[in-house]
């Protein structure tokens, strides 16, 4: 089981885009915090709380787009035959329409056979 070698190594699973991504959002979140944290021209940046900022959004973003890439699985490919998940309900309900139509008129030609003096 743990000498099974990845079908394609190149897949979605690799960290690069999880990571990259959280380290963009965490910028932005950290370049937000020291912007608005400074409270106007008198006061200096808060690097700390930009820092901080920086640090929970990092962990937050990497977490769920993590868990997000790993959580990805192709479908087998016998669901795109149309085996069920290609069907339209408007197909099937005018199937059952053209089935109820052939069964009454099999019923009335029944009731036709069975009065042959047509009364």
């Amino acid at each position: 089981m743990g000498s099974q070698k990845p079908q394609n190594p190149e897949s979605s699973n690799s960290i690069k885009f999880p990571l990259s991504f959280s380290v963009a959002m965490a910028a932005v979140a950290g370049v937000v915090t020291l912007v608005v944290s400074a409270g106007g021209t008198k006061h200096g940046l808060r690097w700390d709380l930009a820092a901080i900022a920086f640090g929970i959004a990092f962990i937050a973003t990497l977490l769920i787009a993590s868990l997000l890439v790993m959580g990805h699985k192709e479908n087998p490919a016998y669901l795109s035959e149309g085996s069920g998940v290609n069907r339209k309900s408007s197909d099937r309900l005018a199937h059952l329409r053209k089935d109820a139509r052939d069964a009454a008129a099999k019923a009335e030609a029944e009731k036709d056979d069975g009065d042959p003096a047509g009364s």
